[in-house]
């Protein structure tokens, strides 16, 4: 509808106008009127998800499906798989504008109102009632599931305040105070986290939205609502709160499973859109494998063992991440006067708190420490992003430096041209940065974080040791055994020993 166009402003106005159909209005529902316009933006071929990244092929088709079959659906997944985002950006498919009866607390249509309220008004006033109307956001409504969530706040009660100040009877429909399902009339009705909803305020919500009645406080109520509901969930719901219960989840009618990014380049694409690294007063250039790295980190806590699978690793977690290695590096340049923040790897490491906070571990990973944990996913992920870029690279001549007694150490807050001027000292360091598109004679920033992401690089595939006294410097040997054992690593030694039994007692 053209923004410019005057909308009617009373009943008589709109059943003389060309905007809005009384046959259309009564007729067409809440999922027929989002599928309408889906199938417009599908013959378009306009973005469905704006913002959306790696759900093209897989989730977004099984959600056309069920809106072309007007059913409401469930999206199931892990936390950070952008649910919410995903069932808030439904409001596209709604109409710009939708006229209801001024002041009508669930948003009656003028032409078959429900409540008691409107029908009186409409008879009274006619072809002058009043008409207002709503935006696509103030047609969706959202409740996240909570324990304590009553009968009352999703369909409504009595409220006896109303009957004594109106002279009502108890009974009457004018005493009704909605709740949240009937205000959301003519709109979407998202619920969050269902499983944590109680049983018994799943059945109410389920005979509502089929049978269109329920009984508060022992007076039957019948409203004959107009909604489309979608719901989330995640599956530990299930065994860990609570559960679905079958009548509701046999009257939902698809159920459809979220993901994480199935590929490295598509979390780093939704990381590089949600992550604040724009900070406007500092110039800031982010390397493309300081990208990498961080949202390797990610992948790789999928992939642990020590981590969780059942929680999920969150896309959050590659996202604060990223805002607090931009954070350190723009504070870095802040305390050492210099006008460019470029982020090191050593940046991801002083990013800790933004990674600690979003797993949930193992008993073997709460055993190790969640510290020890993280700083293990780290170099994991600095040992597969350095392949990418080194995996044939000679490094013989700069490990042998090392090996000759050589040592480095960078600090965090070290100033880029005591850096520089530290590795420079490395003997071939620089010849070997060509794979990340980097050159000795390139700004010194570049240089330093190339050298630092290379030299971390041979510390995750130990051929390089590093610690908080000496920084980088040459991989220690294992401690030979006595009478002529063979050299062994901790893990391999640990590996190698079996549980003795105690002599003199139970074994």
């Amino acid at each position: 509808m053209p923004a410019a166009h005057p909308l009617p402003q009373t009943l008589g106005e709109l059943r003389t106008s060309n905007l809005y159909s009384e046959a259309s209005l009564k007729r067409r529902t809440i999922k027929d009127e989002m599928r309408g316009n889906l199938i417009a933006r599908l013959e378009a071929r306009e973005t469905l998800f704006p913002g959306i990244v790696g759900y093209e092929d897989t989730v977004v088709p099984q959600i056309v499906n069920a809106i072309l079959s007007k059913q409401n659906f469930i999206l199931l997944g892990l936390r950070g798989q952008a649910k919410s985002r995903i069932l808030r950006a439904l409001t596209a498919l709604l109409d710009e504008h939708m006229p209801y009866v001024a002041g009508c607390e669930i948003r009656d249509s003028p032409y078959v109102p429900l409540c008691k309220r409107c029908r009186d008004l409409i008879a009274e006033r006619g072809d002058a009632t009043p008409i207002a109307y709503l935006t696509r956001d103030e047609r969706y409504v959202e409740k996240l599931a909570t324990p304590d969530v009553t009968v009352a706040d999703l369909i409504g009660d009595l409220d006896p305040i109303k009957a004594a100040r109106g002279g009502q009877d108890l009974s009457s429909e004018l005493t009704m105070h909605y709740g949240l399902l009937p205000r959301a009339n003519r709109g979407i009705f998202a619920v969050n986290e269902l499983p944590d909803l109680a049983g018994k305020i799943q059945v109410a919500l389920f005979n509502i939205m089929q049978e269109g009645d329920v009984q508060i406080k022992g007076y039957p109520v019948r409203l004959a609502l107009d909604l489309a509901l979608v719901f989330t969930a995640n599956p530990e719901d299930y065994t860990a709160r609570g559960k679905i219960v079958t009548p509701l989840k046999d009257r939902i009618g698809s159920e459809i499973r979220t993901h994480y990014p199935e590929t490295l380049e598509e979390g780093m694409a939704i990381t590089a859109q949600e992550a604040w690294s724009a900070r406007g007063a500092s110039a800031i250039e982010i390397p493309q494998y300081v990208r990498e790295v961080v949202e390797q980190v990610a992948f790789s806590a999928r992939e642990d063992k020590k981590v969780d699978k059942r929680s999920g690793v969150s896309q959050r977690l590659p996202i604060a991440t990223m805002e607090l290695v931009v954070s350190n590096s723009e504070r870095r340049a802040l305390i050492n006067c210099e006008s460019l923040a470029l982020p090191r790897v050593s940046d991801i490491y002083a990013a800790l708190p933004g990674i600690t906070g979003k797993l949930e571990l193992e008993y073997e990973g709460e055993m190790r420490g969640t510290d020890t944990v993280v700083h293990e996913l780290i170099l994991t992920a600095v040992g597969k992003i350095y392949d990418r870029y080194f995996g044939g690279v000679n490094t013989e001549q700069i490990e042998l430096w090392f090996n000759l007694g050589g040592t480095v150490k960078l600090d965090d807050n070290q100033p880029t041209a005591a850096a520089l001027t530290d590795l420079k000292e490395i003997q071939g360091l620089f010849d070997r940065l060509a794979p990340l598109g980097v050159k000795p004679t390139d700004a010194p920033p570049k240089v330093v974080a190339a050298a630092e992401f290379l030299l971390e690089g041979l510390v995750a595939h130990r051929r390089l040791s590093r610690n908080e006294e000496h920084g980088f410097a040459a991989q220690e040997k294992p401690r030979k055994q006595e009478r002529g054992e063979p050299d062994l690593d901790y893990e391999d030694w640990r590996q190698t020993q079996t549980r003795r039994p105690r002599r003199g007692g139970l074994n």
